[in-house]
């Protein structure tokens, strides 16, 4: 390594640009950052956007202003593992680097499902949310397909916005099933309260301009369809040859350090993180800051010449927004399996728009504060 390091971040939603800026913040080096647009935008809140309720576009050179980071929007094509570069597309030259975060994230899983890709709405991506929007407009009926954390906050908040509009959740499971019992019956009655007709163990073989049409053969008539029902990663890990699992996720160890490349980090929906006893998280917002904060402790300690520490986390839990004045909060175990009290009501919708501020306002502007809050778990 150099005396002044060369960092490229790839990726500037939620866990690249806190890397981005605690890194400069933390460390001598020169920080890149790359992104293929010059805003950040608050993934968290896309079921909002999908009913109406406005975007918000954080311009990045704003929030890395007074930092020293250098910006660049443009696509990255390439990652020249051997030269240690990155190809942008619209650059003559490539962005050299001697640390690599990977932080590119998640994307809408459009291409598994014949007719996705051509009739479905994603709202992985706030574009594909304010679309989705703009066909509610006129849409009596929308489906939507998969019953995830998203799906469930898509239905419910589309439900509460269009009352006089018909809801379908299509899901290939049993509604509810990473809920405990009391979390599942909770969660029936709220679409029950909110008119939406439920598909369980209904797997969504093609989707048509007038709805899908299931494995079984039963076509679900819809104006619209909302896909929620898996995300994909970019290549580019694989296409680089460096260390990935079955689903293209950079294969990383308890510091967040690539198995196979030990200059590249991967942080965020892109890398298969793993705690210290090696139990795989799941992907999201909460498990991938704690992982850029423990990327971040481990660069620098690597940097100092201490052994750095692995990600200390024992449990998570899921906060789900049913509308805007209920939700349910969900303690888990890592694998997702859950346990305790199951939380209901408004004071949990009050806590998720706690969430979504500090996610979107706050930790966008001052990583550092929520670098501190993470410190005990990372």
């Amino acid at each position: 390594m150099t005396t002044t390091p060369r960092i490229a971040v790839l990726g500037a939603g939620y866990t690249g640009l806190a890397a981005a800026k605690l890194l400069a913040n933390r460390t001598d080096g020169v920080v890149t950052l790359v992104n293929n647009r010059d805003y950040f935008v608050p993934r968290m809140r896309n079921h909002q956007v999908a009913s109406g309720r406005p975007s918000r576009r954080l311009p990045l050179r704003g929030l890395l202003k007074g930092t020293g980071i250098r910006l660049f929007v443009d696509q990255v094509t390439g990652i020249d593992a051997a030269a240690r570069e990155v190809v942008l597309a619209g650059a003559a030259d490539p962005v050299g680097y001697d640390l690599l975060v990977y932080a590119m994230g998640s994307q809408a899983d459009l291409a598994t499902v014949p007719g996705a890709a051509e009739h479905a709405y994603g709202v992985a991506a706030v574009e594909q949310a304010e679309r989705l929007h703009e066909r509610m407009r006129t849409a009596g009926t929308v489906a939507v397909a998969g019953a995830g954390l998203t799906g469930i906050e898509v239905a419910t908040e589309l439900a509460e916005t269009y009352p006089d509009r018909t809801v379908r959740l299509v899901t290939s499971g049993a509604l509810g099933a990473q809920l405990s019992e009391p979390g599942r019956e909770y969660l029936h009655r709220a679409a029950d309260r909110f008119g939406i007709q439920v598909l369980e163990h209904a797997t969504v073989g093609k989707v048509g301009p007038d709805g899908v049409l299931l494995a079984d053969g039963a076509h679900v008539a819809a104006d619209a369809v909302a896909w929620t029902t898996g995300f994909t990663v970019p290549a580019l890990a694989r296409a680089a040859g460096l260390a990935v699992d079955e689903r293209g996720r950079l294969v990383v160890d308890s510091t967040m350090r690539s198995e196979s490349h030990p200059e590249i980090y991967g942080i965020g929906d892109v890398a298969a993180i793993r705690n210290r006893d090696g139990r795989l998280l799941r992907m999201g917002c909460g498990p991938g800051g704690l992982a850029a904060v423990c990327a971040v402790h481990a660069i620098t300690d690597r940097e100092a010449g201490r052994t750095p520490k692995p990600l200390r986390v024992k449990d998570d839990a899921l906060c789900i927004s049913l509308g805007q004045r209920d939700g349910i909060l969900q303690p888990t175990e890592l694998d997702g399996t859950p346990k305790g009290k199951v939380r209901t009501g408004r004071p949990v919708a009050a806590f998720k728009r706690f969430i979504l501020r500090t996610t979107g306002v706050v930790f966008p502007r001052y990583p550092g504060l929520v670098a501190a809050g993470a410190a005990g778990r990372a």
